[in-house]
C-alpha cells in the first residue's frame, strides 16, 4: 500500500503493560507470593509468541523495571537450582521442584491454599484431574482433621496440576512434555516434576529475549514505567489529588519530602534497568497507572522521554480546563505546553470490552465488534488524517478470564486489526515519525487511567494511613543519610528498600471493598518492607508496624487486579 494511502487509515495502538511489584524480601531474597514466576510461564510467554507468529502485527509492550530484575532472578534461580545445586527461594515453586516434599501441617496447609488460587472456571475446571484435586482441598480447608488422611501423592499431583493448569496455551499446544504430563493426568514421579521445572526454565530464561527481538525486528516497540512503579504524581506534590477530587482527604502528611528528586530517581534506575535487559534507551513512558500531572510531564520531558500516555478521562478533564471542546474526533496526539513529549490517551470504552466483557463472548463476535468500533470512530475521525487510538491495558492479568488464555481472541485480534483496509495497527513511536501534529493543552488535570483521578491510591482512611506510615519512614530516611553514618553499601540497599516501600501497589490494595485475603497478604508485605527500611537504617522500627492496619470485605470483580478506567 501506498505511504498516502496508509496515512488516511486510522491509526491504532495496542498498548500491553506487564507489570508485578517487589514480592521479594530484599534482605535474603525470598518470595512472599508467586504471581511474578506464575505469570510469566502463562501470560509474558504467551503474549509474546502471538505477535512471533504474527509478523504483521504490531504492539507496544511496557515492562516494569521491578518485573524485569523478578524475571531474571527466577532465571537465576531456576539455573542454580538445575545446574549448580543451589536451592529455590520461592516456597511454591520450591515445593513443586524438591524431590522430597517434607509435609508438616504448616506445609500442607500452604501447598493447598496456594493451590486453589487461581480461576476457577477457566484454571481449574476445565482440567477434570484438577478439578477433583481442588474438590479434595476444598474439603481439608472445611475439615483440616482429613488432611492427615491426603497421600503425598495428592500434594505431588495438586502441585503438578496447579502449574500445568499456568502454563502458556501457546506451550501447551507446541510443547509434547506437557502433552505427555496432561496425557499421565496422576501419579506424577519426581521425574515429571523435574520435566516441568525444566519447561519452565526454559520460558522463564528466554522470555526477555524475545521481546527484545522482537523490538529489534521492529514488529514491537517497548517501553518503561519508573523504577518501582510509584505513583510519580503523588511523590511530587499529595496535593494534586484535589485536582481531580476538590473534596478528598487527604493524609496527614502534607507532602512527601524529596519527591521530585525521588522521582527522578526512579526514572533514571528505570532507564537503567531498561537498557540493562534490552540494549537500548526506551523512547516512551507509560507512567505507573497512567499518573500524570503538569510536573511528571514536565520531568519526563526533561528525562528525554519522548511520548508518554494516560487515560481518557484525564485527556476529558484537561480539555475542559484548557477551553477546548470535547466532542468530535478527539483521537489524537497532544502536547503539554511546550514539552517535547508527546501524550497519548487511552480509549477507556474500547480498552476495557477487552479488559472486562469480552472474555465471555466467542472469539470471532468480539474481535468484529471492536473492529466496527474502530470503523465508526475512524469515520468519526475521517476529517483528521492524523487519528490515533489507544488501546491500552493489563498484558496480564485479563487473560485468565478468557477460554484458554485468550489464545483464540488474541489471535483473530491481531490478523484482524493487522489486515484491516482502514486501520493502521502501529507503534507511537512510528507513528511519531510521520506525524508531528499535536493539540497544544494548557491545562493538565493530575489524574491516572483509573476514573481519571489517584482514588485508588490516596484519599481513604487505611490509603491515607498507609501514606503517613510512609512519609514518616521517608523522614527518618532523610536523618539518617544525612548523618552520614551508614556505609555506601548500606545506602544502596537503603535505596533501594524506600524505593520498594514508594511502590503504588501496596496503596492499590487497602481498603475494605478488596478481599479480606489480599488485603492481608498486601499489608503484610508493605510492613514488611517498611520494617526493613528501619532495620537497614538502624532504626527501631514504630510499633505500629507490628499490627495490620488495614482489612478487606470485599469480593471486588476479577479479584481486584484490574480496574475499569470508566466508572460504570
Amino acid at each position: 500500500m501506498q505511504d498516502s494511502q496508509k496515512q488516511k487509515r486510522l491509526n491504532v495502538v495496542l498498548y500491553w503493560h506487564m507489570h508485578q511489584p517487589e514480592y521479594r524480601d530484599l534482605r535474603n531474597g525470598e518470595y512472599h507470593l508467586p504471581w511474578t514466576y506464575l505469570h510469566t510461564i502463562k501470560d509474558y510467554v504467551d503474549m509474546v509468541a502471538h505477535l512471533e507468529n504474527n509478523p504483521d502485527a504490531r504492539a507496544v509492550v511496557n515492562f516494569a523495571p521491578v518485573l524485569l530484575e523478578q524475571i531474571d532472578d527466577y532465571t537465576r534461580q531456576l539455573d542454580g537450582y538445575l545446574n549448580h545445586a543451589k536451592a529455590i527461594r520461592d516456597p511454591l515453586l520450591f515445593s513443586l521442584a524438591d524431590p522430597v516434599l517434607s509435609l508438616d501441617q504448616n506445609k500442607r496447609n500452604y501447598i493447598i491454599k496456594n493451590c486453589l488460587r487461581a480461576n476457577k472456571e477457566r484454571l481449574i475446571e476445565r482440567f477434570d484431574t484438577f478439578k477433583t484435586l481442588s474438590e479434595m482441598a476444598e474439603t481439608a480447608i472445611e475439615s483440616p482433621k482429613i488432611l492427615t488422611y491426603y497421600s503425598q501423592q495428592f500434594y505431588t499431583d495438586l502441585l503438578v496440576w496447579y502449574h500445568l493448569a499456568w502454563i502458556g496455551e501457546t506451550v501447551r499446544v507446541a510443547d509434547p512434555r506437557i502433552e505427555i504430563l496432561m496425557d499421565k493426568k496422576e501419579h506424577f514421579t519426581v521425574n515429571d516434576r523435574h520435566t516441568l521445572i525444566e519447561v519452565m526454565y526454559e520460558i522463564i530464561s528466554t522470555v526477555i529475549g524475545r521481546y527484545r527481538k522482537l523490538a529489534e525486528a521492529g514488529i514491537i516497540e517497548l517501553s518503561m514505567t519508573p523504577y518501582a512503579h510509584p505513583i510519580v504524581p503523588l511523590l511530587i506534590d499529595i496535593n494534586s489529588t484535589k485536582q481531580a477530587m476538590p473534596d478528598a482527604s487527604l493524609p496527614l502528611a502534607t507532602h512527601y519530602p524529596g519527591g521530585y528528586e525521588r522521582s527522578r530517581w526512579h526514572m533514571k534506575k528505570g532507564i537503567e534497568v531498561f537498557k540493562h535487559y534490552f540494549g537500548f534507551e526506551p523512547q516512551g513512558c507509560w507512567p505507573s497507572e497512567g499518573s500524570v500531572s503538569a510536573e511528571t510531564i514536565e520531568l519526563l520531558s526533561e528525562m528525554g522521554i519522548k511520548w508518554l500516555a494516560s487515560g481518557e478521562t484525564v485527556l476529558r478533564n484537561s480539555l475542559n480546563k484548557s477551553s477546548i471542546a470535547a466532542d468530535g474526533c478527539i483521537n489524537h496526539a497532544y502536547q503539554f505546553h511546550d514539552n517535547s513529549a508527546a501524550c497519548f490517551f487511552r480509549d477507556d470504552g474500547l480498552s476495557d470490552l477487552i479488559g472486562f466483557k469480552y472474555s465471555d463472548w466467542h472469539a470471532d463476535d468480539a474481535v468484529a465488534n471492536l473492529v466496527q468500533h474502530l470503523e465508526t470512530i475512524s469515520k468519526m475521525c475521517e476529517d483528521k488524517p492524523n487519528a490515533i487510538v489507544s488501546i491500552i491495558l493489563d498484558g496480564e492479568n485479563a487473560w485468565e478470564y478468557y477460554p484458554e488464555n485468550g489464545i483464540h481472541f488474541l489471535s483473530a485480534l491481531y490478523e484482524k486489526l493487522s489486515q484491516h483496509d482502514d486501520l493502521n495497527l502501529t507503534t507511537y513511536s512510528e507513528y511519531l515519525k510521520t506525524c508531528d501534529e499535536r493539540t497544544v493543552l494548557n491545562d493538565i488535570v493530575a489524574g491516572s487511567w483509573v476514573h481519571g483521578t489517584f482514588s485508588t491510591w490516596i484519599g481513604e482512611k487505611d490509603k491515607n494511613h498507609a501514606w503517613d506510615m510512609l512519609v514518616e519512614a521517608k523522614n527518618i530516611y532523610d536523618q539518617v543519610i544525612a548523618h552520614g553514618a551508614l556505609t555506601e553499601d548500606e545506602i544502596n540497599a537503603a535505596e533501594m528498600q524506600l524505593a520498594t516501600c514508594e511502590s503504588s501497589d501496596w496503596f492499590w490494595w487497602f481498603g475494605e471493598y478488596n478481599s479480606a485475603e489480599s488485603v492481608s497478604a498486601f499489608d503484610q508485605q508493605y510492613r514488611l518492607h517498611l520494617s526493613n527500611l528501619y532495620q537497614i537504617l538502624k532504626v527501631q522500627s514504630p510499633e505500629y508496624l507490628a499490627q495490620p492496619f488495614s482489612f478487606g470485605t470485599g469480593d471486588p470483580v476479577m479479584g481486584g487486579v484490574m480496574l475499569p478506567g470508566q466508572h460504570n
